[in-house]
């Protein structure tokens, strides 16, 4: 079991796509939306339904191989700790999306790469590549396509994906 936490302070957008990416290079993973304010990914359950319900067994292990998203729902972090240590004992990688604000130590912050240092590195910092001839302080991840991104938020994980592949760099370590 491997859990890491990702967060992307400047871009709602990539914010809600970068969690995705980073758990389908895993292979099988879950991603758990900490953000009561975090995006309406597509799927049955919620985890603010998991907090007041209790998770049910079949929640606690992957039915498939893939990818899982357990969107928000609406609970903070807080009443949400003990459903997400619970997911973590049986799914192989669990991705746990913060909010853009909160301070909490990520294991990786994705930044926008922009000229001109606009955004400062971090720690675990992960730079999206926009374009911009700029090097970076740090991995550096391929232009990201409209059809990875339309796969992804529809659910499906893109077969061949350089994005999706670059993840697997960045998040291997820690599933190794």
């Amino acid at each position: 079991m491997a859990v890491l936490a990702i967060r992307t302070p400047e871009d709602g957008l990539l914010g809600a796509l970068a969690p995705l990416g980073l758990a389908a290079a895993a292979g099988t993973a879950l991603v758990v939306d900490l953000d009561p304010h975090g995006p309406r990914y597509p799927g049955e359950g919620s985890l603010a339904h998991l907090v007041a319900d209790g998770p049910r067994r079949s929640d606690l292990t992957p039915l498939r191989t893939g990818l899982a998203v357990l969107r928000n729902g609406g609970v903070e972090p807080g009443p949400a700790r003990e459903v997400v240590d619970a997911l973590a004992e049986g799914w192989p990688v669990v991705v746990v999306r913060l909010p853009a604000r909160d301070r909490a130590r990520a294991d990786v912050v994705v930044h926008p790469l922009v000229v001109g240092g606009l955004f400062p590195p971090s720690p675990g910092a992960v730079f999206q590549d926009l374009g911009f001839r700029v090097t970076a302080p740090g991995p550096v991840l391929p232009p990201l396509s409209r059809t990875t991104a339309a796969a992804l938020l529809a659910g499906t994980v893109p077969r061949r994906s350089r994005w999706v592949r670059a993840w697997k760099a960045i998040g291997e370590p820690a599933w190794a």
